[in-house]
């Protein structure tokens, strides 16, 4: 799980626009939703991870325990039962919703994570493999410095390079 921990800034993304639209997600916000350059926050506490996505057009969260089903309300709405594991170097999200099933598989690659998705959803035949590439942020302290008796951290977030 470690690898994964941290904060990623989605740097590019491939047929996310053309999956939504087979989600029937209107194609307004398909193609607000397919510029968006969200950031996501993995961490961890104890058995319990935590995955927050921020964006401009919706912020969400959610919180699991690895191997065990939950409830999710993705960023489109809709209500599915979700599954997270670890399978070797892959973080495995699995949803299913009314008969369908779409997966995302996450993996480190050269320093970047890479998300990868799968569906069984209705449309088959228009069926179209998406991926979205990020790279992660480093939080790094550039100045400790007193004040009178005020001591104050400066904090800024760099990009870390491959």
């Amino acid at each position: 799980m470690e690898p994964f921990l941290g904060t990623w800034k989605l740097e590019s993304s491939e047929n996310f626009e053309e999956y939504l639209g087979q989600l029937g997600v209107p194609v307004a916000f398909r193609h607000l939703a397919s510029l968006e350059k969200p950031t996501i926050h993995i961490s961890a506490h104890g058995n319990k991870v935590t995955i927050k996505t921020e964006s401009s057009l919706k912020n969400f969260e959610i919180s699991f325990r690895l191997g065990e089903e939950f409830d999710e309300t993705t960023a489109d709405n809709r209500k599915v039962k979700s599954i997270i594991t670890l399978d070797g170097d892959s973080l495995v999200h699995v949803q299913k919703w009314l008969g369908k099933e779409t997966t995302i598989k996450r993996q480190i690659m050269s320093r970047k994570m890479v998300a990868s998705g799968k569906d069984q959803l209705a449309v088959v035949a228009n069926k179209v493999p998406r991926s979205h590439l990020y790279y992660k942020k480093a939080a790094l302290i550039s100045a400790l410095s007193d004040v009178g008796k005020t001591t104050y951290l400066k904090h800024k977030e760099e990009v870390v390079k491959p």
